[in-house]
């Protein structure tokens, strides 16, 4: 990995730990300005103060998220997109460039491959494109993999999973985000896959704050880096707090039970 590649992770990662807590916000593109990230200051602002380490977030809304006040926090700049409008909206396409998120002052990219998609193939060389690219730039990668389309019965099976953390590797990402596949054991078998980290990804909007954070504490003991969660984050009623537990979990290995009991919700 090259020098610049290290220097802007550990802008994101924790240097102790590996690990990491990142708030992706590029919603917007696919299903619109939803609750939690109208005003992208506000946003942002609660997540560095509950102690986020990235947010992540399409390149317009940068300058709607940029602060001239607060703590600082690392800046992920997704390129790709699609609608949840469109005919095909699991198939993304690239809408930024790692230069265009140089410019912006991005510490990393991220792009999305949904595998099983009709136009997996367009995706893959996106993919494939983008790390050649953030490797000249020495831009750290992550990829967000999933398994979607006519022959995925189980995008959270195990094996499925693990087949999509690997795509991210072999095609040179530098953290894989994938979904959590349910227990300790069957998830270190996805991080143990990898030469690089894995962070979960957050799934459908959670209606019970204990069942998230114990999937972010399960992932974690499983070797997981952390985890990359949007709306399960800045939707939540007290997000700011969240956060802050969730720092605990993350960086300083708390139990739930410790965790629930700082939020005051037993």
């Amino acid at each position: 990995m090259s020098m610049g590649k290290k220097i802007r992770l550990e802008r994101i990662f924790n240097r102790e730990n590996n690990r990491c807590i990142i708030v992706p916000m590029d919603h917007g593109v696919s299903i619109g300005p939803v609750e939690g990230i109208v005003n992208m200051k506000d946003a942002v602002q609660d997540m560095s103060i509950g102690g986020a380490d990235a947010v992540l977030m399409h390149k317009g809304l940068v300058r709607c998220g940029h602060r001239t006040y607060g703590k600082d926090l690392g800046l992920i700049v997704h390129l790709s997109a699609s609608t949840d409008l469109s005919p095909h909206p699991n198939s993304k396409t690239l809408v930024a460039s790692v230069e265009e998120a140089i410019r912006l002052g991005a510490d990393a990219v991220s792009i999305h491959v949904n595998i099983g998609d009709e136009l997996e193939r367009d995706m893959l060389s996106q993919i494939g494109k983008v790390s050649e690219s953030a490797e000249r730039w020495g831009m750290p990668l992550l990829a967000m993999v999933y398994a979607r389309g006519p022959k995925v019965q189980n995008s959270f099976a195990p094996e499925v999973v693990a087949h999509c953390a690997r795509v991210g590797v072999e095609l040179g990402a530098d953290v894989v985000k994938v979904p959590y596949t349910g227990d300790m054991d069957s998830f270190n078998h996805v991080v143990e896959s990898c030469c690089v980290p894995v962070v979960i990804a957050g799934g459908a909007k959670m209606d019970n704050t204990k069942d998230f954070l114990q999937i972010v504490h399960d992932s974690v003991k499983a070797g997981g880096a952390g985890l990359s969660v949007g709306r399960n984050v800045f939707q939540h009623p007290n997000r700011r707090e969240l956060v802050r537990v969730l720092r605990g979990i993350v960086h300083e290995d708390w139990t739930v039970e410790k965790a629930l009991e700082v939020m005051g919700d037993k």
